[in-house]
């Protein structure tokens, strides 16, 4: 049976709906994986003992998951807070100077490409369905895609951050001490580029250009942790 085309099904087929807790998860999954792998990999570098490489590990994990779960609330709920502002300032707008508001719509319809007559049409038309909305969506531009929720970013980000962490914390719990370093960024390297694949898929985006990308700043990331735990190596 042939699917009945509506606006909700043909706006889900597309790929910017997915964008806020896309970049929230897939930010929290990076940045899990090459944080705690680069401090493993530099205290690796620094001829140290496996229980002091888990445990950098592990604190990194704690530590950060926390951090990307406080900072992502922190950041989406300013975000919020600076809409919800903007709104209560345009709906007092449209109380003292309705006649401006309108001639504002219209304008910006008809620089989009509409004629002056249609323009003003279509400002009126929206104006008397729903006049707020019709001034947040295309006066201030914000939209159900654009919005954020903070508590759903902060989870997406603790849960990602944390997945993430546990690769790199389970290769310095299973595999040998010999040569750390190199298993760390070995599996981490195939981690990135997987990642960077899964996200591209899931986003619409050039895969081989997520990959490659994600790869070179894991590298350079861990590259440069390594040699700082080089420069500073002690033996224990």
């Amino acid at each position: 049976m042939e699917q009945k085309l509506t606006i909700d099904n043909y706006l889900d087929n597309h790929f910017v709906h997915k964008s806020n807790w896309l970049r929230a998860a897939v930010l929290g999954a990076n940045d899990g994986i090459i944080s705690v792998a680069s401090l493993a990999i530099g205290v690796a570098a620094a001829n140290v003992s496996r229980e002091h490489i888990v445990l950098t590990a592990v604190a990194g994990l704690v530590a950060g998951a926390m951090s990307m779960a406080a900072g992502e609330y922190v950041s989406v709920s300013s975000q919020t807070d600076t809409e919800k502002a903007d709104i209560e300032r345009e709906a007092k707008e449209l109380e003292e100077m309705p006649e401006e508001e309108l001639k504002i719509l219209a304008q910006i319809y008809e620089k989009r490409g509409l004629k002056k007559e249609t323009a003003l049409q279509v400002a009126i038309e929206l104006t008397e369905h729903d006049v707020l909305a019709a001034h947040v969506r295309d006066e201030l531009g914000i939209n159900e895609i654009s919005q954020a929720n903070p508590i759903q970013a902060a989870m997406a980000s603790l849960g990602s951050f944390t997945v993430g962490g546990l690769l790199p914390v389970l290769v310095t719990l299973l595999f040998p001490i010999e040569n750390m370093e190199i298993y760390l960024y070995g599996i981490t390297i195939i981690s990135l580029i997987l990642l960077g694949i899964v996200s591209a898929k899931t986003g619409g985006a050039d895969i081989k250009k997520a990959a490659i990308r994600i790869a070179v700043w894991g590298t350079i990331a861990m590259g440069i942790s390594a040699f700082v735990g080089y420069l500073f190596g002690v033996n224990v």
